[in-house]
C-alpha cells in the first residue's frame, strides 16, 4: 500500500571533511521517499520552486513514488547550506532561504486522502494538525519534529502529539520534550499522551522502541566511513514505514522489524552525499545488511 509524505523538499549545498556538495537535492519528503520507495509506493506533498530540476529525481518516479502533490510555485526552492565537523555530530548551518516553502500549505489530493500510512515530516505542528484532519482515518500515523519547535510551539505539539500512532526523535528532543532525563521515563510520559509507540534515535549508538508492549533496542549498522549525515533521520523513517507499508499487519513483531530496517536505510544515506546510494541500491542490498544486523544481535 501507498504511504504519505508531506514535508519539505531543498537543494542542500553540504560541506564534510570528505568533500562538497552545491545545490543537491534533499529535504524530509525527498529522502524519506529514496527509502521508503525501496519498499512500497510513496504519495509526495511538498512544494518547490520553477528552478527545481526534477531530472535529479526521475529514479523515484521509477519506484512508484507520485508527485500528483507536488506545487511548482514561482520563485526559488529552498535552499540549506550546513558544514559538518570533524566530529559529524556536530555541524553548523551556513545559511537556511525558505523561498517558495516559506508559504507551503499542504494541500492533500482527493487521491490521497484514503492511505493508511501517513508520515508527518518535520514541518510546523499546525501544519502538520491540517493534513490530519484532511485524510481519511489511516491505520498508522508518524510523526517527526525538532527542538525549534518543541521550544517554540510546544502547545500545537503536544496536542498533535496526542493524535499520532508513532513519535520518532531523537534523545536530545526527547529530553526538551519531557523536561526528564531518564529515557525510558520519558518516553512513557510521552505515550500516556496517546501514541503507541515511542521510536528514540541515537545516532551512531543505535536507536531504541518504547511501546506499550515493550522495550526493543536495535544497534546501528557499522558503517566504516560517514560521508555525510544529511538526512539520516527522514531516511531511517522512510526505512521504518516503508517496510510497514508493505506488511500485512502493523504489529509489535513488525514494528520492530521496521526499527532495524530504518537503521539499515539510514546506513546507506551517511555513506555518500545527498541520497547518491540511495538510488543505487536495491532491495536486495536492504535485506543483505538487514541479515547481517540480526546476526550481529544474535546470542
Amino acid at each position: 500500500m501507498p504511504v504519505l509524505v508531506v514535508g519539505s523538499i531543498a537543494l542542500d549545498t553540504v560541506e564534510t571533511s570528505h568533500g562538497k556538495a552545491q545545490d543537491s537535492p534533499g529535504g524530509s519528503a525527498l529522502y524519506f521517499s529514496a527509502a521508503a520507495s525501496l519498499f512500497s509506493p510513496v504519495d509526495v506533498v511538498g512544494v518547490v520552486g520553477k528552478d527545481f530540476d526534477f531530472s535529479t529525481i526521475e529514479f523515484l518516479r521509477e519506484r512508484e513514488v507520485d508527485f500528483t502533490g507536488l506545487k511548482i510555485t514561482e520563485g526559488k526552492t529552498f535552499r540549506w547550506g550546513g558544514r559538518y565537523k570533524e566530529n559529524m555530530n556536530q555541524r553548523d548551518t551556513l545559511f537556511t532561504h525558505l523561498n517558495v516553502f516559506q508559504n507551503f500549505r499542504p494541500a492533500i489530493p482527493e487521491k490521497y486522502r484514503q492511505d493508511k500510512l501517513i508520515f508527518l515530516a518535520n514541518i510546523a505542528p499546525e501544519l502538520q494538525l491540517d493534513v490530519l484532519a484532511q485524510v481519511e482515518k489511516p491505520a498508522l500515523s508518524v510523526l517527526d519534529t525538532m527542538n525549534f519547535w518543541i521550544s517554540g510551539a510546544r502547545d500545537l505539539l503536544m496536542q498533535l502529539i496526542e493524535k499520532v500512532d508513532v513519535l520518532i526523535l531523537n534523545d536530545e528532543e526527547l529530553r526538551e520534550l519531557t523536561n526528564k532525563f531518564n529515557m525510558l521515563e520519558s518516553a512513557n510520559l510521552l505515550l500516556e499522551q496517546g501514541p503507541r509507540a515511542v521510536v528514540i534515535k541515537k545516532g551512531e549508538h543505535g536507536s531504541v522502541l518504547v511501546s506499550r508492549k515493550g522495550y526493543f533496542l536495535a544497534p546501528a549498522y557499522p558503517v566504516p566511513e560517514v560521508v555525510d549525515p544529511t538526512g539520516a533521520g527522514d531516511s531511517f523513517a522512510g526505512g521504518f514505514l516503508g517496510y510497514l507499508a508493505a506488511c500485512e499487519d502493523i504489529d509489535e513483531l513488525n514494528i520492530r522489524r521496521a526499527v532495524v530496517y530504518g537503521t539499515v536505510a539510514a546506513s546507506f544515506t551517511v555513506e555518500d552525499f545527498s541520497f547518491n546510494r540511495l538510488k543505487s541500491i536495491t532491495r536486495e542490498d536492504i535485506e543483505s545488511r538487514f541479515n547481517e544486523v540480526r546476526e550481529m544481535t544474535a546470542f
